[in-house]
């Protein structure tokens, strides 16, 4: 039986495609390369994948526009490679649905390392979470819509919600009532550690409260826990 999952590398540097190609097939996955958003698109319809390393800065469409549209329809991770390793732009990446980020230039084994972790995470998730017939999970006066993946609260209202907004939001349901610190959600949303300067998983919740209309000084839905994190404190029901 076939076990290695298939890595499709987005990248219009011919070496830097070569590069991992050569090394991640070494390493026990197998290798498929696009140089731009329709072949990217081309092979996710032709071939099995289950991982795609896309780059930020691609000719045409760039690498969050293309990430943000395979969001909208698929499940399928993302890392994002780009040559600015500014802050702001790993927020956008994630933002836009990326599941980690890593400025070039990096040693693959790096790279080889992020996709390792992040794949664990994705093959792993506990079984509510993986679950297809959960279709809505009621919280509050809330319903997170699992199938088109936005909120509508108990006058009909539908939110939008971001990838990352979404993906958080769904930690906390799956874990409700617990404390949840910063490198869990990092681990449990990007498949990574964090380091002392990130701040993505404070800007993703600020965000998230600002939605579920939850005052940031006295939130009530997704509390700070002082010294420890943050936590879902509402009751959760799971509807098929």
């Amino acid at each position: 039986m076939e076990t290695a999952a298939h890595i499709l590398v987005v990248d219009d540097d011919h070496e830097i495609r070569t590069l991992l190609a050569e090394y991640l097939d070494a390493n026990g996955f197998r290798t498929l390369m696009a140089t731009n958003g329709n072949d990217m698109r081309k092979i996710l319809s032709e071939a099995r994948v289950d991982l795609v390393v896309l780059d930020l800065t691609l000719p045409g469409e760039d690498g969050l526009t293309l990430c943000r549209n395979l969001r909208a329809d698929s499940n399928i991770p993302v890392i994002m490679l780009t040559a600015r390793g500014e802050p702001l732009d790993r927020i956008l990446g994630l933002e836009m649905g990326a599941d980690d980020y890593l400025s070039k230039p990096f040693e693959p084994r790096e790279l080889f390392a992020r996709i390792r972790s992040v794949l664990r995470r994705t093959q792993a998730l506990p079984p509510n979470m993986a679950s297809p017939e959960a279709q809505q999970i009621q919280f509050g006066r809330w319903t997170l819509d699992l199938i088109a993946r936005h909120l509508v609260n108990n006058e009909g209202l539908v939110v939008a919600l971001s990838g990352a907004e979404y993906r958080i939001l769904k930690v906390f349901l799956d874990h409700p009532n617990r404390v949840l610190n910063r490198d869990q959600l990092l681990e449990l949303t990007q498949g990574r550690e964090s380091d002392p300067f990130d701040r993505s998983v404070d800007i993703q919740i600020s965000r998230l409260r600002q939605k579920l209309g939850d005052d940031a000084r006295t939130p009530v839905i997704i509390k700070t826990v002082r010294n420890e994190g943050y936590v879902l404190a509402t009751a959760v029901t799971v509807e098929s």
